[in-house]
């Protein structure tokens, strides 16, 4: 689910009279607002006196916050405004936080990694959320670097943070920081990851180099979720074949994943591979084609006048380049671009609501296109065994998730073939 990250941000952030101070000022967001030299921000969070110096994997105190942010963000008010809250507050529920804790058992003893840094993305406004969530979780403290130009979905999270805060143990306020900087303030990411036990960084390749300049400690560890692109396969028989109410399912799964955050998470689809024989492929792409017409035209999305310009300056390139063997839109909400015979697959964001669309014989040709930066294929019309005897194929090249179409943006403690809860904590090994 990343995207942009630090690269992206241009904003700049109020330093509250403190600019003597290198530039090292952070405007904190939680749990209160305040300008403060990241001197002191820093201070608050090592002092060993504080409540929060006794957190455990799994405490109590910061699991029962977490339940009180998810209740409130499926409130319905917030849930139909925005879907992706919705998502979000399911993921809190108190009994997949215990789930996430009773699957770290073991016979070592398991403790928190300590202090942890998050670089989340610029554009999919949720992912800092997760990132942090699970980090507190495992009874960190924390230091989450939002993103001045972060949207109003941001906005609204911070909001309800606060006020579940109102009603949490003391103990949340004082170990957990939400903080808004400017990229131009290095000073700062400096600071932060000189202190930090584990940085973790969301985002494009660029801005995983940008913040790997600033130096960790010796025993401090980097988690980086870099550039990733990701696609759909559906097997053309199974879609002809299945019941119309299903193939509409289908369809708002499939635009749920790609329109949420403008195709624009790693975990969105751009391109369709279409399994079958030709014939078979051109029928079911076409209907396919028309379902997801339909329910864009349900919901409203045409898409603006600049994205249209974008996509179609971006597909018809393709096709001058001879990459794309045909370009077709439908309205400004969908662009569909067949591929050439024996081109490389376009990796690239082409805007919002476009897709390439490619024909293979078998699941397994796959194999011979995947790449490392592949990271979730969604599916249709396949089986749990070929799902799997694909990944052993792929043997660890690239596609780190095989989810149903719709399941996309679902997030799970396991992403990019990392166990968060696992990288978030420590283990002390105790013989007697």
């Amino acid at each position: 689910m990343t995207g942009e990250g630090l690269d992206a941000v241009t904003a700049t952030a109020p330093d509250d009279g403190h600019g003597s101070e290198g530039g090292c000022v952070v405007r904190v967001r939680f749990p209160a607002v305040e300008a403060v030299p990241v001197e002191v921000l820093l201070h608050g969070l090592r002092d060993r006196r504080s409540p929060g110096a006794g957190l455990e994997v799994g405490d109590e105190r910061v699991r029962g916050f977490l339940a009180a942010l998810g209740k409130r963000l499926l409130r319905p008010t917030l849930a139909r405004r925005y879907p992706e809250l919705g998502s979000l507050g399911f993921f809190l529920r108190p009994s997949e936080l215990a789930r996430t804790v009773d699957a770290l058992a073991g016979a070592r003893v398991r403790v928190p990694r300590g202090l942890v840094f998050h670089v989340p993305p610029a554009n999919v406004d949720t992912v800092f959320v997760y990132s942090w969530a699970l980090s507190a979780l495992m009874g960190n403290r924390n230091v989450v670097r939002l993103s001045p130009r972060a949207g109003a979905v941001a906005d609204v999270i911070v909001e309800t943070l606060r006020e579940a805060l109102a009603e949490a143990d003391p103990v949340v306020g004082e170990t957990q920081r939400i903080v808004s900087y400017d990229r131009s303030r290095e000073a700062v990411t400096s600071a932060l990851s000189a202190a930090c036990d584990l940085r973790v960084v969301w985002g494009g390749d660029r801005t995983v180099r940008e913040v790997r300049r600033h130096p960790l400690a010796p025993h401090a560890r980097d988690l980086a979720f870099p550039d990733r692109s990701s696609f759909a396969v559906v097997r053309a028989a199974a879609w002809s074949c299945a019941p119309r109410d299903a193939r509409v399912t289908v369809a708002e799964g499939f635009v749920n994943d790609t329109y949420w955050f403008d195709q624009a998470a790693c975990s969105s689809p751009r391109t369709v591979f279409w399994v079958g024989a030709e014939g078979d492929c051109e029928t079911a792409r076409a209907d396919f084609t028309d379902h997801v017409t339909r329910v864009l035209g349900r919901r409203g999305w045409g898409g603006d006048a600049g994205m249209a310009v974008e996509k179609r300056v971006a597909t018809y390139g393709l096709a001058a380049d001879g990459v794309a063997e045909s370009v077709e839109f439908r309205g400004n909400a969908l662009a569909n671009v067949t591929l050439a015979d024996g081109v490389p697959l376009p990796r690239r964001w082409l805007g919002a609501g476009t897709f390439v669309h490619c024909r293979i014989g078998a699941l397994a040709e796959l194999a011979a296109v995947v790449e490392r930066r592949d990271q979730t294929m969604t599916h249709f019309g396949f089986g749990r065994e070929e799902l799997e005897e694909l990944a052993r194929r792929l043997g660890g090249r690239g596609v780190d998730r095989m989810v149903p179409v719709g399941s996309a943006l679902s997030f799970d403690r396991v992403w990019d073939g990392v166990d968060l809860p696992v990288e978030f904590t420590r283990l002390v090994t105790v013989v007697r």
